[in-house]
C-alpha cells in the first residue's frame, strides 16, 4: 500500500528533477497535501506565503503534538534566528565615551608617575648645607642667588674609579669650580668665580663645632675656604667678599658629573684648534667636533695647565661644557624616555649636595635658568679681574664686581664686562 501522497512515488515514481533526472528544467514547487487524523478533516490549502500549520495528533503512547510546528522556519519574520526580533546586532561603540575614560586614564597616570617621581628625587637630595650657620650675611635683594659648586668629591668612588678618573686620593674636598648664577626678571646672569681669587677670610662660626674665628685679615685663595671649613664658610666667604646675598647652594662631586654625561650617552664638544693635552688632568684630545665620555668631560673640565689663561681659560672652558651638558640633556630624547631620564637624575642626585632649604621646584629653576644662560638666552661671564695680587693670586676689578652686584640686588640688567 502506497501511503505517500499523490505526487510523490518514492525514489523511483514519477518525472522529477534531481540526480539523474531526465528533466531540463525543475517542476514546480509541489505542496504536501496534508493528510486527515479526524472525522470532518480534509486537505486544505495552504496558507499564501507560508508553510500551512500541521493539526496536533496523538502518537498513540501518550505524547502529544501541542503544535510546536508551527511553519516557522529559522531566519524568517517572526522566528528566533540571526535575523528575528530576539537579534538586533551589537549597538554602535560609544566612541566619545571611550576617548573620555582613555584621556582621564591617561592623565590620572601622568599624575601618579609624576608624583612619584617627585618623591623620588626629593628623598634622593643631600640636604647638608645649613646657611643658618652663616653669619653677618648682607640683605636679600632682587632674584634669587645661586653659588653653584663643582667640587673635587671623591665620595661613591672605588679605587679603580679614582685612577681611572684620575682624581687622586686627597683627604677631605676642595672646589674645582665656582659660579653665582643669578635668576631674575631682567634676564639671567652667570659669573665665574675663578678658584685662585684672591679673598680675605671673614670672621665665621665652626660648622660643626659652633666656635666663632674672628677674622685676621687673611689673604688667601677662594678654594681654600671650602677647604678650611665647607661650604657654610665659602658661603661666607663669597658674601664677605662681594656684598651679595647667597639665597641655594648646590655642590655636584667627580663622581656624578662623570655618571650624568654617560647616562646621556656623552655630550658633544668642539676642541679648539691645537687639540688639548693636559698628564695631570688626563686631557688628550684632537682639535675638532667629538664626543666625550663622563671620563673624557671630567679632564675636560678640570684641565688648566694646558691652557694660556690657566684657571681664567678653564672656566671658560666649564661654561661651555655646561651648555653642552645642558643642552643635550633638556631634550626630548632624554626627558620623554625613562630609560635615559632616571639614569640621569639619579647620577646627579646620588652626589648632589644643597642647602636645607632647597626645594626640587628650587632646583628646577636653577637648572633651567643654567641651561638658558648657558645656551645664550642670558649673560655668562667671569668675575672681573684687574691684575694680580702682591701674593700672585688673581685680583678682582673692585669697581666692575661692585658695579655687578648693584645690578644683581636690584635684578637690573647686567651691563658690566669681564
Amino acid at each position: 500500500m502506497n501511503n505517500w501522497p499523490e505526487g510523490w512515488h518514492g525514489d523511483n515514481g514519477g518525472d522529477r528533477y534531481g540526480r539523474g533526472s531526465a528533466n531540463a528544467q525543475p517542476e514546480g514547487a509541489r505542496v504536501m497535501r496534508q493528510v486527515g487524523r479526524g472525522p470532518g478533516s480534509g486537505p486544505s490549502a495552504p496558507p499564501r506565503g507560508g508553510v500551512p500549520p500541521q493539526p496536533p495528533y496523538d502518537d498513540g503512547y501518550g505524547y502529544a503534538d501541542d503544535g510546536y510546528n508551527t511553519g516557522q522556519v529559522y531566519g524568517s519574520p517572526g522566528g528566533g534566528g540571526p535575523e528575528g526580533p530576539a537579534s538586533h546586532g551589537r549597538p554602535a561603540p560609544n566612541w566619545r565615551r571611550r576617548i573620555k575614560w582613555t584621556a582621564i586614564t591617561l592623565v590620572t597616570l601622568l599624575i601618579v608617575v609624576s608624583v612619584s617621581t617627585y618623591f623620588w628625587a626629593d628623598s634622593k637630595l643631600k640636604r647638608d648645607v645649613d646657611l643658618s650657620k652663616v653669619i653677618d650675611r648682607p640683605e636679600a635683594g632682587e632674584g634669587t642667588n645661586y653659588l653653584i659648586v663643582g667640587s673635587d668629591s671623591r665620595e661613591g668612588l672605588s679605587a679603580e674609579e679614582k685612577k681611572k678618573l684620575r682624581t687622586g686620593s686627597a683627604e677631605g674636598k676642595r672646589t674645582d669650580s665656582m659660579m653665582i648664577l643669578h635668576v631674575g626678571d631682567n634676564g639671567n646672569t652667570m659669573i665665574s668665580l675663578p678658584r685662585d681669587s684672591n679673598v680675605e677670610i671673614p670672621s665665621f662660626k665652626g660648622s660643626d663645632s659652633g666656635k666663632l674665628y674672628e677674622g685676621t685679615g687673611r689673604q688667601v685663595k677662594l678654594n681654600a675656604a671650602y677647604a678650611e671649613d665647607g661650604p657654610e664658610l665659602l658661603v661666607r666667604t663669597v658674601e664677605a667678599n662681594t656684598g651679595l646675598h647667597i639665597d641655594h647652594y648646590a655642590e655636584i662631586g667627580f663622581a656624578g658629573f662623570a655618571k650624568i654625561v654617560d647616562a646621556i650617552g656623552g655630550v658633544e664638544i668642539t676642541i679648539p684648534p691645537g687639540g688639548m693635552k693636559d698628564t695631570k688632568s688626563g686631557a688628550d684630545f684632537e682639535e675638532g667636533k667629538q664626543v666625550l665620555s663622563g671620563e673624557e668631560s671630567l679632564a675636560f673640565v678640570r684641565t688648566r695647565y694646558a691652557l694660556k689663561g690657566s684657571d681664567l681659560d678653564r672656566t671658560k672652558n666649564q661654561q661651555k661644557f655646561l651648555a653642552a651638558l645642558a643642552s643635550q640633556t633638556a631634550t626630548p630624547s632624554t626627558v620623554m624616555n625613562p630609560f635615559k631620564l632616571y639614569p640621569t637624575m639619579g647620577a646627579g642626585l646620588d652626589t648632589l649636595t644643597v642647602d636645607k632649604d632647597m626645594s626640587l621646584w628650587n632646583l628646577a629653576s636653577m637648572f633651567w635658568a643654567m641651561k638658558g644662560v648657558t645656551g645664550g638666552e642670558g649673560k655668562s661671564m667671569n668675575m672681573p679681574i684687574s691684575g694680580n695680587a702682591a701674593n700672585g693670586n688673581l685680583q678682582w676689578d673692585e669697581a666692575k664686581m661692585k658695579t655687578l652686584v648693584e645690578q644683581l640686588k636690584n635684578d637690573e640688567k647686567v651691563t658690566v664686562t669681564e
